[in-house]
């Protein structure tokens, strides 16, 4: 965990449910968030893709929880590269509590690369396997304030 990419965030009152924890629906903007920071750590920013003529599109999102996380917490989600096929790659993300450490969710999202002007699948372009590959150790994004 030490030396994977992390994306830092910290819980906000309106993420919460009425049990007090962060509503389940919001782990999905989470994993957006750090899965985007990932890739731009990774590829660059997300425009200049568009501009090459590639997009992605989820096409799997599984979640496992482990513990609730809760308001004002600080987590850390840590984004390592999956299977990476050939129109296709996987991230696997896990949610920890930066304070105590304690896992609170696992994640696993497919991705699929295609055309971003017909949204048509293509090939993962040799360059972007590679630095995908190798992805963003020790690369911290935060934006939890701390």
């Amino acid at each position: 965990m030490k030396n994977d990419f992390c994306y830092m965030l910290r819980v906000r009152y309106s993420e919460c449910d009425a049990q007090k924890v962060v509503f389940n629906g919001r782990y999905v903007d989470y994993i957006d968030l750090a899965a985007t920071e990932f890739m731009r750590a990774t590829w660059g920013n997300y425009n200049d893709l568009l501009s090459k003529g590639i997009d992605l599109q989820v096409v799997s999102l599984t979640l496992n929880w482990k513990a609730p996380a809760h308001f004002d917490e600080v987590i850390a989600i840590t984004v390592k590269p999956g299977k990476i096929g050939t129109t296709s790659y996987g991230l696997g993300l896990d949610f920890h509590n930066h304070e105590n450490s304690k896992h609170l969710l696992h994640a696993d999202i497919v991705y699929v690369m295609v055309s971003a002007d017909q949204h048509r699948k293509m090939e993962i372009p040799g360059q972007m396997r590679q630095t995908l590959e190798k992805g963003a150790p020790g690369v911290r994004v935060n934006h939890s304030g701390t």
